[in-house]
């Protein structure tokens, strides 16, 4: 009886030392895969962080140099560059593949892959796209101070360095660069009569003018739908000169570049098959009798081409392949496109302010597509003008810079109660623009005497911000991050 005693406890002992055994093992190969598992997390995490270095080692590259997509090598890629440890120990790499800016975009796109030496299946891919914002960053921006109107709507946003008056209704934020500012549009002057950086004088429930300041900004939610913004940095528009000097060379080269024309300037009738029909401008509408410069306004005058013997074609061109159209004269433009990206500017260098260039939009310029594809830049030295026998319902598509002078139409009547002394042209109904507009002095196209165009709708193209007109200036040389994904 004690030797079978004995055996069942022997063979318990062994039972229970192989279950206990089985849960020692069991556990240390759950502990191995648990440190494994935690590991390849690790190393997961790791790889995309090296991938993550690989796009700021870009950025920084970027910055340094903005139009390099060659990872200074001249060469196409992708490009590996070594990832090392604060040891100074190598620990993975990160391999990258640039996609340069497609024509008319600043969109840079970095495929970034990240990898480890001591898990060199493990890598995590991630895309950032970076871009230079263009200076068609705003619906309006201007360099002096701005007063919009009752009829005025505007669906982008806008900015001046200076004040600005709104009456109308704003879709998107209004910004200054001034805190406070003298209007003036005000008879008053002095500390009391100061208005906001942005404000309003247009009425609503039982609120009125924005004059003498409260201490905080009343909430005009009536008027700035997405709200006001002042003080803000003011922009730049001295930088624009270069920009315009190197248009002109740029369609010297591989543009198309016209001499002055002898005559009054040229005017570009744009078509939809990719040419232009080209004309020299040699007479003027004239003023009606007793329409003259009442406002002793800088270049004024009719801005409309004699209907008869006003002008001469001078062939018919095709679009050029750079898309640069550069005039060192005045010129008048109308036309429609179709999936073309053209800049247009005038321009006289030696810049001299009294010879400064102009351009004139008398007559619709519009888009077939409103996707990006189609776009036109309007860039002049001096004014971007409408002239008085302009059409009564004028739509412009395009952005539209006046880089020493002021976007808008000159004042056309007597100063009297009904201003008919420039004729029936002088007030004129809708004008609709989709772009944008920038102007160094201040902007208008109506007055407050209800002459001008009494329905102003500005439409802002967002497709211009990263995607401008060729050659248009940008609002600086950074680039911003517009999108991340990890790719799988």
């Amino acid at each position: 009886m004690q030797t079978r005693s004995k055996g069942f406890a022997l063979i318990s002992v062994v039972i229970f030392s192989g279950i206990g055994i089985t849960i020692v093992f069991g556990f240390v190969a759950w502990a191995l895969s648990s440190y494994r598992l935690s590991t390849h997390v690790l190393n997961r995490e790791r790889a995309e962080q090296i991938a993550e270095a690989g796009v700021e080692y870009y950025r920084w590259h970027l910055a340094h140099s903005s139009s390099d997509f060659q990872d200074g090598t001249g060469q196409a890629g992708p490009y590996v560059h070594d990832f090392f440890d604060r040891n100074d120990q190598k620990i993975g790499e990160f391999e990258l593949t640039i996609t340069p800016p497609t024509v008319g975009s600043t969109v840079v796109t970095i495929t970034s892959t990240g990898s480890l030496v001591d898990e060199p299946d493990v890598t995590r891919t991630v895309r950032t796209q970076l871009a230079i914002p263009s200076f068609a960053k705003w619906a309006v921006v201007a360099n002096d101070v701005m007063r919009f109107g009752e009829g005025t709507e505007t669906y982008g946003p806008i900015h001046s360095n200076n004040g600005i008056r709104f009456d109308g209704i704003a879709h998107n934020v209004i910004t200054s660069a001034l805190s406070s500012y003298d209007d003036p549009d005000h008879n008053e002057s002095g500390a009391d009569t100061l208005e906001y950086g942005v404000h309003t004088h247009a009425p609503t429930y039982s609120l009125s003018a924005e004059s003498p300041l409260p201490v905080t900004a009343p909430i005009r939610n009536d008027v700035f739908l997405a709200g006001r913004q002042f003080p803000v940095p003011a922009t730049d528009f001295v930088g624009i000169s270069s920009d315009l000097s190197q248009i002109k060379t740029q369609a010297q080269a591989s543009g198309a570049f016209y001499n002055p024309s002898g005559a009054l300037g040229y005017h570009i009738v744009l078509k939809t098959n990719d040419t232009y029909d080209l004309y020299r401008v040699n007479n003027l509408q004239a003023a009606p009798n007793g329409c003259t410069n009442l406002q002793s306004q800088d270049g004024w005058g009719t801005w409309s081409i004699r209907s008869s013997n006003g002008q001469t074609l001078l062939g018919n061109y095709a679009f050029p392949a750079n898309g640069l159209i550069f005039f060192d004269d005045n010129v008048w433009v109308n036309g429609a496109i179709n999936t073309a990206r053209l800049t247009i500017a005038a321009g006289r260098f030696p810049d001299d302010s009294t010879t400064r260039r102009s351009i004139t939009i008398n007559n619709d310029l519009t888009y077939t597509n409103y996707d990006g594809s189609d776009v036109i830049g309007l860039i002049s030295q001096k004014n971007i003008n409408v002239g008085l026998f302009s059409e009564d319902d004028l739509r412009i598509d395009a952005a539209i810079i006046a880089q020493n002078g002021r976007a808008g139409r000159y004042y056309y009547g007597d100063g009297g109660s009904g201003d008919t002394t420039c004729g029936v042209n002088a007030n004129r109904s809708v004008l609709t623009l989709y772009g944008m507009i920038a102007t160094n002095q201040r902007y208008g196209f109506a007055y407050t005497n209800d002459t001008g165009y009494e329905t102003r709708n500005i439409n802002y193209d967002g497709n211009l911000l990263y995607a401008p007109p060729p050659s248009f200036p940008l609002a600086g040389d950074t680039y911003e991050t517009i999108s991340w994904e990890e790719v799988e």
